[in-house]
């Protein structure tokens, strides 16, 4: 949340400064999403934990544990753990054959380099249990072999790992919960969802992993596509974005007033609808954070319709609380598919000021529509275009939006700011 659950914006004072994201440091124990879970094999990509030599920091099973169940002997119920040995068998398409210590070993890669990987990536620590597939070993080897060949640094493998361990965690903790929880309610065969998990998961791996590459490879285009477009090498990293936040108004006192999963049924409708948007005018979905998205363009003209089809899609949507977003422009760090630095900072203190229907965005953002001929920036330079275009010396200005200044106002951390509220022309 940005604000108070009046819909009104609050005293700059009692704006508590929103965390945009930072990118994690190399030597962090765990990346930012999922839970750990030392199961007996490495956790899920993006789960708390320590390295694989014997960290304590984890919220999963200890260490000699199996799917929950001890390695040491048979949990409550055998028939469960046995399932759950043959998914894992069949999801990684190998039997557990190494320790870490082997598995680095067979890798040709020191301990010390197989745990930082294995930690980038969001494995739980195992001790030495014989946990591990040929699969980790080949993992291993590539990494290494890449860092080996000059492609890549120590450093950039490593990001490399903890970038897919923390966006494929996300992935497979939504595919669980959502996509195969639906799927394998139980049936009329008199089958429990366990135990139609199984084929269930044996036709869809093959769809599912394929499908997962082919949409990679797009998402991998596209952002290759906008390197190449990039001026300058300094500007591949830094460069010029609008950048805006979407925050449900009121979300806290929804969470005191609806069931846990209505309220979850809310948030992935909002989170829906609000990919759907920016995706289809041209934005990119950087984040969700349940009552609040985080979205970025390279063009001013593009953020701003999507800013108002927000607003407007929600306000005709009854089931939905009342939306606001906040934009700003200018330079922007980008890593690890984050965004980062002031103009993110003011996107957000933007939406924490903004009155509930509305989009607030920056004077940089005001003046870029302006350069753009998207909106005027006053009312006299629209007046002024128009009698320009009437005495032959021009086209008449098509403008999308309107901007109207609103009051100066100082903001911590940023000084003295002056939003401007955006809304349709005519």
């Amino acid at each position: 949340m940005t604000a108070d659950d009046s819909g009104a914006g609050p005293r700059e004072a009692d704006i508590a400064p929103r965390e945009t994201g930072a990118a994690p440091r190399e030597g962090d124990s765990a990346p930012a999403d999922g839970a750990a879970r030392a199961d007996g094999t490495p956790g899920p990509a993006g789960a708390h934990g320590g390295d694989m030599t014997g960290g304590t920091d984890r919220t999963g099973p200890a260490p000699g544990t199996v799917n929950g169940a001890s390695t040491d002997s048979a949990g409550d119920d055998p028939d469960d753990d046995t399932i759950a040995i043959r998914l894992e068998q069949l999801i990684l398409g190998s039997d557990r054959r190494y320790t870490p210590f082997q598995a680095a070993r067979s890798a040709g890669v020191s301990m010390e380099l197989a745990s930082r990987f294995w930690r980038a990536m969001g494995f739980a620590d195992i001790g030495q249990v014989k946990a591990l597939t040929e699969a980790d070993v080949l993992a291993l080897r590539r990494l290494a072999g890449l860092v080996e060949a000059g492609l890549l640094s120590e450093a950039m493998a490593v990001q490399v790992a903890r970038s897919t361990g923390q966006t494929t965690a996300r992935l497979a903790d939504w595919q669980i919960d959502s996509f195969l929880e639906g799927l394998t309610e139980p049936q009329d065969s008199g089958l429990t969802r366990t135990e139609i998990t199984y084929p269930l998961v044996e036709l869809l791996l093959p769809e599912l992993e394929e499908f997962l590459v082919y949409v990679w490879r797009r998402q991998l285009a596209a952002a290759t596509g906008r390197v190449v477009q990039a001026q300058d090498d300094a500007e591949m990293v830094d460069r010029r974005l609008a950048v805006g936040f979407a925050d449900l108004v009121g979300f806290t006192r929804l969470t005191r007033r609806l069931e846990e999963e209505e309220l979850g049924e809310l948030v992935e409708a909002f989170e829906t609808t609000a990919a759907d948007l920016v995706a289809a005018h041209g934005g990119r979905l950087i984040k969700t954070l349940g009552d609040e998205v985080l979205f970025a363009a390279d063009d001013a003209g593009i953020a701003a319709e999507i800013g108002l089809r927000l607003i407007e899609t929600m306000a005709n949507d009854e089931t939905m609380p009342e939306l606001r977003v906040g934009i700003a422009f200018g330079t922007v760090t980008t890593r690890m598919g984050d965004v980062f630095g002031t103009t993110v900072n003011l996107a957000s203190r933007l939406t924490s000021i903004a009155p509930k229907d509305t989009v607030l965005v920056d004077e940089a953002f005001a003046e870029e529509l302006g350069r753009m001929g998207e909106a005027p920036v006053s009312e006299a330079d629209a007046k002024a275009a128009a009698a320009a275009a009437a005495d032959g010396a021009g086209p008449l200005p098509e403008y999308r939006f309107a901007l109207q200044p609103m009051w100066q106002r100082p903001v911590r951390g940023l000084g003295v700011v002056e939003p401007w509220l955006l809304s349709r022309r005519g």
